[in-house]
C-alpha cells in the first residue's frame, strides 16, 4: 500500500512501515523550546530525576517571546532557561546576542532539514514542514519527555492533499494560499491530519512563501503541514553555512491514501484578508476595500511573515511614500540576520524614512505581549497568524490578517487597501 510523505518519514525513523492511525514511539531529531514554554519543560525534566539530555545536539532553546525582558516576571522566566543552558553547556542556545523568532531562526541556522522529525512547545512549529520534514507543536511536558528519552509518542496522522495549480498573479503569496485553504475547510477542517501541499503551483513559491504556507497549517487544526523537497528546497539548504544533519528526502507514493483532495487554482486568487475573529473568516481584497475599513496600526513580522522577502515587499511599496498620519507601522524582522541583510540592501532606511518603527526580533506583538499592543476599539492589519478575540491586545480590538503587500499599502492609505492599485 502506498504511503504519504509523513508516513514515510515516520517509517524511516522507527525502522518499519507505519500508516495513519498507528501509535508509534519515535526518535526526535530536533526539540525546540522558547523562553515561555521551556521553563515548564525544565521543571518536569528535573522532577523526573533526569541528569542529562538524551540528545543534547538535538535540543535547542530560542529566547524570542519576551526578549529583551518586558518585566520582572519575564526576566525571571528567561533566567530559568539561561541557567539550564549553562548547566548543560547547551550547543544550540540563542539569546539576545544571536536572536531570532524560533521558526525563522532554526532554518536560517541549518538546524532543521528535510526528513527530520521535529517537535516544539509552540504551535507554529509546523513551519519547518516547508523543508520536507515532519514538524509539529506539542506541550511542555511532551518536550520534557523528549529531553529525557530522545523520543515521543505519536499517532501517525492521516492526510489531506492540497493541489495548487496555476501561476500566482502579482501580490499573491504563500499567505494568501493558506488563508484560502483555511477559508475553504475551516479552523478544524484538518484536525489531527497532515496538510500536504503539492501541485504545479508550488514551483512558483520561494522558501519564504513555503514557510508561511506551512506555518498556518495549525490554524486549520492540522497536526503538520508539509511540502516535498525540490530544487528550491535543496538550494535553500545548500546555502546554509553548516547543516546539523544531512537532508533525507521522502516523497508520497502515487497510490498513497488521502482523506480528501483539495484543488485550488491560484491564478484566480485575489489577496485574502481574514476578518476577525478567526483565520477562516477570509474575504477577498475587493470586498475589504468596499467595506472601507479604517485602521490604527499595521504590523509586519512574526514567524509567518517576518522574513527578508516581506521586508523587501514592504520597502518597495513604501519607497518615497509616508505612512498615513493616523497609522502606526511596526516592523519586526524575523532574525538579526534578516535585519542585517535588510539594512545592507537598503530596506531598513526606506522603511524608517516612510515613518515605520523597526523592532528587535520578537514574538511580542503577535501574541499581544508587548511591542505593539492594541488599545480599545483599535483596528490592525497584521501579517501574523491569528486574529482571535484579544489576540494582540484589548478584547474589543480587531486584527485583520493579510500578506505583507496589503499591510504595507494599507499603512499608506490609512485603511485596508489593494496593492494591485499601485
Amino acid at each position: 500500500m502506498g504511503q504519504t510523505i509523513t508516513e514515510k518519514i515516520f517509517s524511516n525513523h522507527v525502522g518499519k512501515e507505519v500508516y495513519a492511525g498507528e501509535i508509534i514511539d519515535c526518535p526526535i531529531d530536533m526539540v525546540i523550546g522558547n523562553d515561555i514554554t521551556t521553563p515548564l519543560s525544565i521543571k518536569a525534566f528535573k522532577e523526573s530525576g533526569a541528569k542529562a539530555l538524551a540528545n543534547p545536539d538535538g535540543f535547542c532553546i530560542v529566547m524570542d517571546h519576551f526578549i529583551p525582558a518586558k518585566d520582572i516576571a519575564s526576566a525571571n522566566q528567561a533566567k530559568i532557561s539561561r541557567d539550564f543552558a549553562k548547566e548543560h553547556n547547551l550547543k544550540y542556545f540563542f539569546d539576545e546576542k544571536d536572536m531570532g523568532i524560533e521558526h525563522a531562526l532554526l532554518p536560517e541556522k541549518g538546524l532543521v532539514v528535510s526528513g527530520d522529525v521535529i517537535i516544539g512547545a509552540d504551535s507554529h512549529t509546523c513551519t519547518h514542514g516547508a523543508l520536507g520534514a515532519f514538524s509539529t507543536g506539542m506541550g511542555s511536558t511532551d518536550l520534557a519527555y523528549a529531553m529525557i528519552s530522545g523520543k515521543n509518542w505519536f499517532k501517525v496522522p492521516s492526510a489531506i492533499k492540497v493541489e495548487f495549480s496555476g501561476k500566482p498573479a502579482p501580490h499573491i503569496y504563500g499567505k494568501d494560499l493558506i488563508l484560502e485553504v483555511i477559508r475553504q475547510i475551516g479552523v478544524d477542517g484538518a484536525l489531527y491530519q497532515t496538510l500536504e501541499f503539492c501541485g504545479e503551483g508550488i514551483k512558483y513559491l520561494n522558501m519564504d512563501d513555503r514557510f508561511s504556507l506551512c506555518n498556518m497549517a495549525i490554524e486549520a487544526g492540522a497536526k503538520n503541514g508539509i511540502i516535498a523537497p525540490d530544487d528550491i528546497t535543496r538550494e535553500f539548504l545548500n546555502s546554509r553555512k553548516s547543516l546539523r544533519a544531512k537532508p533525507r528526502e521522502f516523497f508520497s507514493d502515487k497510490d498513497a491514501k488521502y482523506n480528501k483532495i483539495l484543488q485550488i487554482d491560484i491564478s484566480k486568487l485575489e489577496p485574502i484578508i481574514a476578518y476577525p475573529f478567526l483565520p477562516s473568516n477570509g474575504k477577498s481584497i475587493t470586498q475589504a476595500t468596499k467595506d472601507d475599513l479604517k485602521i490604527d496600526q499595521v504590523f509586519i513580522g512574526s514567524c509567518t511573515n517576518g522574513r527578508l522577502s516581506d521586508l523587501k515587499i514592504a520597502s518597495e511599496i513604501l519607497k518615497g511614500k509616508r505612512v498615513h498620519k493616523d497609522v502606526r507601522l511596526i516592523i519586526t524582522p524575523g532574525t538579526q540576520q534578516i535585519y542585517k541583510d535588510a539594512h545592507k540592501l537598503g530596506y531598513i532606511d526606506i522603511l524608517l524614512e516612510s515613518g515605520a518603527l523597526i523592532s528587535n526580533p520578537t514574538c511580542g506583538a503577535c501574541l499581544g505581549g508587548y511591542m505593539g499592543i492594541l488599545g480599545d476599539n483599535e483596528r490592525c492589519v497584521s501579517t501574523t497568524n491569528r486574529n482571535f478575540v484579544g489576540r494582540m491586545g484589548a478584547r474589543n480590538s480587531e486584527v485583520y490578517l493579510a500578506n505583507s503587500a496589503v499591510a504595507a499599502y494599507s499603512a499608506i492609505r490609512g485603511k485596508i487597501a489593494d496593492p494591485r492599485e499601485i
